[in-house]
């Protein structure tokens, strides 16, 4: 087995769901949970199919996202693994709950804007999603002015009353 790390190509730093799901099915479900749950969303999705004939299969509302969550499937190469990248103003909080509830999906590993490293086991079978590595390593822990500014900053961006 080799590890290796696959980094998450996202110049923008558009927000991304990455997870994992058991069957074909899981990029039209995917598709029709997220135009759903926000109306007029954009977004591109591309799912790493783990049996033959082994392909990236991709979707979405625009063509610029699905490219760019077709590179990055690619890249990971990961069975049964997908990749959702939102378009600029969406955000995981508004569809998280409903790619969940999508029958196929094993599991999330992360949704995230963050510097995102993906780290992949490879065997003579294939490979497999161990983990991530979400943004940078913990810096302390926040004091009451940093309370403050995280209570003040939800408020502004209409998450907390």
């Amino acid at each position: 087995m080799e590890l290796k790390i696959v980094p998450v190509d996202n110049p923008q730093a558009l927000n991304l769901i990455l997870g994992q799901s058991h069957f074909i099915k899981t990029v039209e479900d995917l598709h029709e949970a997220l135009v759903t749950a926000v109306p007029g969303i954009e977004f591109g999705l591309a799912f790493c199919e783990a049996s033959r004939p082994a392909l990236v299969r991709a979707t979405g509302t625009e063509d610029a996202l699905i490219d760019l969550a077709k590179k990055n499937a690619l890249a990971l190469s990961a069975g049964h693994s997908f990749i959702i990248f939102l378009g600029q103003g969406f955000y995981p909080i508004n569809v998280l709950n409903a790619v969940k509830r999508v029958p196929e999906v094993c599991r999330i590993y992360c949704a995230t804007a963050n510097r995102l490293e993906v780290i992949v086991a490879e065997t003579e079978q294939g490979r497999a999603i161990l983990g991530v590595v979400d943004g940078v390593k913990t810096a302390g822990v926040e004091t009451e002015k940093d309370v403050q500014e995280r209570k003040q900053l939800l408020r502004t961006i209409g998450y907390k009353l």
